[in-house]
């Protein structure tokens, strides 16, 4: 894609909504409508950047887009502008499970009887000078 190849799918895009009547000033004829239909809501998407190799992504932000592409290239334009980022990936908001902070502490805490996984419960040999 050129320098110019995201304008065109901008307008593209652009003229699709305009064509579905996603976009622009709502009459009173077409709120209604918009109240009831959801179907034309693009789908949320979460985009995480890697900045330079060897680091880990790093969530950089939300949009919305119809398909995983799309939203790919949209996160390229959006969060990545000055050649900060080496990899993206878009990832479905409703595709992602989280853990409730409320809860850390029973969720994160080590299972009773496996004291063994960690390093503290181990004694140092006296036997042994390396150590």
């Amino acid at each position: 894609m050129g320098a110019r190849g995201g304008t065109r799918l901008r307008r593209e895009a652009a003229r699709e909504a305009d064509a579905e009547g996603r976009c622009g000033v709502m009459s009173q004829e077409n709120e209604g409508q918009a109240a009831g239909q959801q179907a034309n809501v693009w789908p949320l998407w979460e985009v995480f950047v890697r900045s330079s190799r060897g680091l880990s992504h790093v969530h950089a932000g939300s949009l919305h887009a119809p398909d995983a592409e799309m939203a790919l290239r949209n996160a390229r334009d959006l969060y990545t502008r000055r050649n900060e980022g080496v990899s993206i990936w878009v990832v479905p908001s409703e595709a992602i499970m989280a853990s409730d902070p409320d809860a850390k502490g029973s969720f994160f805490e080590s299972p009773q009887g496996k004291d063994y996984r960690h390093a503290t419960y181990y004694t140092k040999s006296e036997g042994v000078k390396h150590l």
